[in-house]
């Protein structure tokens, strides 16, 4: 079936339902809705059989409606309408929650229904982008299974609103949410302020004040109690503040100013945290209870040691990675047979950290000491003979941040997850990729992948050998299932056997590492010094959030050509794409 995803951005929850349709044999494409003329130029241009919109916040125009079928995805349970459902639902504290595809009419959310799912939410305050990433993108995507089965049904009419039961309580239309909606007092409990901050999370935020800045709070964790004056800065830890409630205090990671970029708490306060303690943490230490703070573990269970980073969004600016290096070596250190790299749930990592980078005085020296700092922990990685290294994706990846683990001896991804592995901001790339993704994939391969700048879905990363194990969805068995994989791996000859090999394997390598990192390096100060590439008007279109003008052609559905359509699977037959940049080839040991 042709199939044309209409979206507002090609976001994790589009590029997920792209590559399950493609590995399914559908012919996909993407169109941005740029604009309704735009909208219904591509659309009759693609002459697609089916619309599907899983991220959309625009209204259909009545000319695409009216003459394609086109299936909305809805992230509220049957009844729900309106452009911030979950916004409310964390809000209200709902404790079950869905998602609907139905039919675009004139009224928008008022359409027939395709099909429809429900889940449960957890009783403490999910971040929004987590229950979209998470519950949402599963419920979404089982309803596009469905409705792809029933649009193949020439039989099938979808059900009248009216005529659906409804199976959450109280769901009806609401308003966009205001900012007197999301507002809190630091004198409310600290439940209070984390739920509003997270139903907020990651726009718009919720505006505050904070050392007499008027800013807004992102990324919001539950601190100790009994620890200050509401309001008051009290501490700072790896980039973020705490701030004391009503009944406690509340880990501020993310704060923005308004009309600025979001950046890490502490980053944004700057001199106004001239007097407020730091509070470390040792290398190592597992933290008692979920009040302290902390964005990388460490623990070790018997052979294995786990160590698990969790930064906001996947980013990672140049601190991060300094701390995720000393935490890494710390690790390696130990007597364990095998160790765990485990990304976030929500990103396992998306490279570097570009909000940062931006807002720096010298944007070129920051990107620079950030990338030679996320090359140290990939070379940490590809070094480590101590043990073997498991590097664990339990979220989606990007850029650098895919890079970052296939220099470990096994990468298990949790079923699911979208990696992008290409770079698509002006920048040529390092993480010593040079060196790590032929190795994987092989130099063909590995180039048309730089090249195509297309998703991958964690499935077909197996069958080109960027991943090695994927694991299930859900995130507590994905969690049990890479200890059991872990457990397996420290068995004691096998695993000393595949050590010394890869030993052998690293001293008798032609090529050393600082060759293929000087390679890079040497690419990289073009693109950040001389900004052969575009990376300024990229980055800033980035952070600012700027909407694309069109639709990358890379993206686009391809015209009806004559004859009958031939469905297969093409994402496991790129090569016939052109490449969307010309760019130097990946080097290649000899």
């Amino acid at each position: 079936m042709r199939v044309l995803l209409l979206v507002s951005a090609f976001n994790g929850l589009s590029q997920r339902v792209w590559c399950t349709l493609r590995e399914r044999g559908h012919d996909v494409g993407v169109l941005l809705a740029t604009g309704p003329e735009d909208m219904i130029d591509g659309v009759r241009t693609a002459g697609p059989d089916l619309i599907l919109c899983p991220f959309l916040k625009e209204r259909v125009p009545a000319e695409v409606w009216q003459n394609w079928r086109t299936v909305i995805i809805h992230p509220g349970p049957v009844g729900d309408r309106g452009p911030s459902s979950l916004d409310w639902a964390i809000t209200d504290g709902a404790r079950r929650w869905g998602v609907t595809a139905l039919q675009a009419v004139e009224e928008m959310d008022a359409g027939p229904i395709w099909a429809t799912r429900t889940f449960p939410l957890p009783a403490a305050p999910p971040r929004k982008s987590s229950l979209y990433n998470g519950p949402v993108a599963d419920a979404a995507l089982a309803c596009v299974e469905e409705v792809m089965d029933k649009a193949a049904d020439p039989g099938f009419r979808p059900i009248p609103t009216d005529d659906m039961p409804t199976e959450v309580p109280g769901t009806r239309l609401r308003p966009a949410m205001r900012p007197e909606d999301r507002g809190f007092a630091w004198e409310d409990s600290t439940e209070h302020i984390v739920r509003r901050i997270r139903a907020a999370d990651g726009a718009p935020g919720v505006r505050t004040a904070l050392a007499g800045l008027d800013v807004f709070a992102y990324d919001a964790h539950r601190g100790p109690t009994r620890a200050g004056p509401p309001g008051t800065l009290l501490r700072r830890r790896q980039g973020a503040v705490l701030v004391g409630t009503g009944d406690g205090s509340v880990w501020l990671g993310h704060l923005r100013a308004p009309g600025g970029v979001k950046l890490p708490a502490a980053r944004l306060l700057g001199k106004k945290l001239r007097h407020v303690p730091d509070a470390p943490l040792p290398p190592g230490v597992e933290p008692e209870t979920p009040s302290a703070y902390r964005q990388i573990r460490y623990r070790r269970n018997g052979p294995v040691g786990w160590l698990t980073f969790d930064f906001y969004n996947g980013a990672m600016a140049a601190g991060h990675c300094r701390r995720l290096l000393a935490a890494l070596r710390h690790a390696t250190a130990q007597s364990t047979d095998v160790l765990v790299l485990r990304g976030g749930t929500d990103a396992f990592s998306n490279g570097i950290h570009l909000n940062v980078i931006d807002a720096a005085t010298d944007p070129a020296a920051s990107a620079w000491a950030t990338i030679r700092a996320i090359n140290d922990v990939c070379r940490e990685i590809i070094t480590c003979t101590r043990q073997l290294v498991v590097a664990g994706y339990a979220g989606n990846a990007g850029a650098g941040g895919v890079m970052l683990g296939l220099g470990a001896d096994v990468v298990a991804a949790r079923s699911g997850i979208v990696l992008n592995p290409y770079y698509d901001i002006g920048l040529y790339g390092s993480e010593l990729h040079t060196y790590t993704l032929p190795r994987r994939v092989g130099p063909e391969t590995a180039q048309r992948l730089i090249d195509d700048k297309l998703p991958v879905g964690a499935e077909q990363a197996v069958s080109l050998g960027l991943v090695d194990e994927v694991g299930p969805r859900h995130p507590e068995a994905y969690s049990e299932w890479l200890a059991t994989l872990a457990t397996d791996l420290a068995d004691g000859p096998a695993s000393r056997s595949r050590r010394a090999q890869k030993a052998r394997r690293l001293a008798g390598e032609r090529v050393p590492l600082d060759v293929y990192e000087a390679r890079e390096l040497a690419e990289m100060s073009r693109d950040m010094w001389a900004d052969r590439s575009g990376f300024t008007a990229a980055r800033r279109a980035f952070v600012g959030k700027q909407r694309p003008e069109r639709t990358p052609e890379r993206l686009l559905l391809a015209p009806p050509g004559p004859g009958p359509e031939i469905t297969r699977p093409r994402a496991a037959k790129s090569g016939d794409r052109r490449p969307a940049v010309v760019r130097p080839a990946v080097p290649v040991s000899a």
